[in-house]
């Protein structure tokens, strides 16, 4: 296998997958592997190289009903990777995140009999709910790279070859990080409270999260109208989005809203908003393991259709939604779901928060998750991968 390139399949569906698989194929490289990359990739998987087939969006769906109306061109595009590796076979398939469409791929790879290992880069949330799920998992995925700790720890009592990697982030970003220093270079004032809001990266997400978010807004800036607000962009269309939400429904804040769009090809934005806020109000999603391992005050909530939040109400197994919350194992950092999910109760929380102290009782425990995710003793994804291959 060292003496020819291997061709490394990779299929991701939103901002976090493409960080991932950045890094990845970075890391391949650093370690001298001659590899090549195709599959689904983001714009950063693009600009190092990855070959893609489709655009990352078509995956870009979340919940059971908003599945159902796309998965005629879900299947499409899984039959066409499928068409793909029948004739062209990759090496290894590495599904990272966007379980329900890697996870079928997975399926059908092995159902075909293709001469392809299967990889799944971060689990799916089995241990919280549909865990029925592990035994599918178990007939097809060779390995799954666990982010967590617990995550190794629920597959080893189902025999599913599983280590513990790390995510990336815990280690790339500092224990110590000024808030100063993070408003400079976004050129805020360092005297002024900001607070970031996070509608989500995806069209639906921003028309269901951000009206709510400007009635929190509004709730605020008449209490304090010294506050800004911060929200951020990932590309153009989204700008132009939430620009027309805010002309509608909140053109009294204009004044007091920036809007960051996203202006590399890292999709950062988002982070450099939360860094820079003294409270960040987002929608349940990594985006919160972020925050977290920036150690900034936050509130998290979702607004699902009403019909698939019923459906995973039935089969959650965990009482919390937040993946701070998750690794904690309690309440850190306050959830507003569903129904609970207002301007007025966002408003009152991130009230809440603007308190320095109560800020500070939160910021600590962060604090203390981050040091628990670098501790773990992590392997080195790209070694195992190689293991699988050898396999």
């Amino acid at each position: 296998m060292a003496n020819r390139k291997l061709k490394i399949g990779i299929v991701v569906g939103e901002v976090s997958g493409d960080t991932l698989g950045v890094k990845l194929m970075r890391s391949f490289r650093e370690q001298g592997i001659d590899a090549e990359f195709e599959g689904i990739g983001g714009p950063q998987m693009i600009a190092e190289g990855f070959n893609s087939y489709y655009p990352m969006e078509t995956l870009s769906v979340m919940g059971i009903v908003e599945v159902l109306k796309d998965l005629k061109k879900l299947f499409a595009v899984r039959d066409g990777l499928i068409n793909q590796w029948t004739q062209h076979p990759v090496d290894i398939f590495i599904g990272i995140d966007a379980p329900d469409f890697n996870l079928r791929l997975s399926k059908s790879i092995k159902e075909k009999n293709l001469p392809i290992k299967t990889v799944q880069y971060v689990s799916p949330s089995v241990w919280a709910w549909r865990q029925g799920r592990v035994h599918g998992i178990k007939q097809s995925i060779d390995l799954v790279l666990c982010l967590f700790p617990f995550e190794k720890v629920f597959y080893e009592q189902y025999e599913v070859p599983a280590v513990f990697v790390g995510h990336p982030l815990a280690k790339q970003l500092p224990l110590e990080n000024p808030i100063q220093i993070a408003k400079q270079q976004l050129g805020l004032n360092e005297n002024q409270k900001h607070i970031a809001l996070l509608p989500g990266s995806r069209k639906g997400e921003v028309e269901r999260l951000l009206p709510m978010l400007l009635g929190a807004a509004n709730i605020l800036h008449i209490k304090y109208p010294d506050i800004q607000f911060l929200i951020p962009a990932i590309n153009d269309a989204r700008k132009q989005q939430i620009e027309q939400g805010v002309e509608q429904l909140a053109p009294q804040l204009k004044a007091k809203i920036h809007i960051l769009e996203n202006t590399d090809s890292e999709s950062k934005v988002g982070r450099m908003v939360m860094n820079a806020s003294d409270v960040i109000a987002l929608a349940s999603g990594t985006a919160t393991l972020e925050a977290m391992l920036m150690h900034r005050p936050m509130v998290t909530f979702y607004k699902l259709h009403w019909l698939t939040y019923l459906i995973a109400k039935f089969l959650v197994k965990i009482p919390y939604y937040s993946l701070p919350n998750i690794i904690a194992g309690k309440k850190v950092i306050e959830e507003l779901i569903q129904a609970d999910a207002t301007p007025e109760n966002l408003a009152a929380e991130i009230e809440k928060l603007i308190n320095v102290e109560t800020a500070q009782i939160q910021v600590m425990q962060h604090l203390t998750m981050h040091k628990q995710l670098i501790s773990g003793n992590t392997e080195d994804p790209v070694q195992v991968i190689l293991n699988v291959l050898e396999k």
